[in-house]
């Protein structure tokens, strides 16, 4: 099936995909203990929970070190591409990250774990800066059927520049 191309201005064409359902999973990302000690490093969260495994071992109720939720939300841009996603929006100047109206850390991402996401289309307006695009994405743990995360992503896409 190809990808539909969709301008960013055509309200009614984008609306026609706002659904219930989630799409496809994407790409699977393993979550290191590598990464979850950069991340530590980064945002100077060191929570034994996160680095100290062999503590973790012995005291987390998960039995390992856990991924911050922030760095599973990080991934995103990883997770979110479907290889053949239904349509692509085009014909804007940039796309922004306008927000959020919703995030849930729902289950723990165990060290070494894969993660994957879906998301659906959940609401498409028109405003004054451009076309404001909200979807829902859902985190989870390869094989998990509870999500790690629910996010709702809001993105402006703008005109390019006259």
């Amino acid at each position: 099936m190809a990808t539909e191309k969709i301008e960013f201005d055509d309200i009614a064409s984008l609306q026609k995909h706002v659904s219930e359902e989630f799409g496809p999973f994407g790409k699977e990302v393993e979550v290191t203990q590598e990464m979850i000690n950069q991340f530590a490093d980064v945002t100077g969260d060191h929570q034994w929970i996160h680095l100290d495994t062999e503590r973790a071992k012995r005291e987390s109720p998960f039995g390992t070190t856990i991924a911050h939720g922030f760095l599973t939300l990080s991934l995103l841009p990883q997770l979110s591409a479907q290889e053949e996603p239904p349509y692509v929006v085009v014909g804007f100047g940039n796309v922004t990250n306008y927000g959020s109206d919703k995030l849930r850390f729902l289950a723990p991402v165990p060290a070494g774990a894969k993660v994957h996401a879906h998301s659906r289309l959940v609401s498409v307006e028109a405003g004054k800066k451009g076309t404001r695009i909200e979807q829902e994405v859902a985190v989870h743990a390869v094989g998990s059927d509870r999500p790690a995360l629910i996010y709702s992503m809001i993105s402006l896409y703008q005109p390019k520049p006259s």
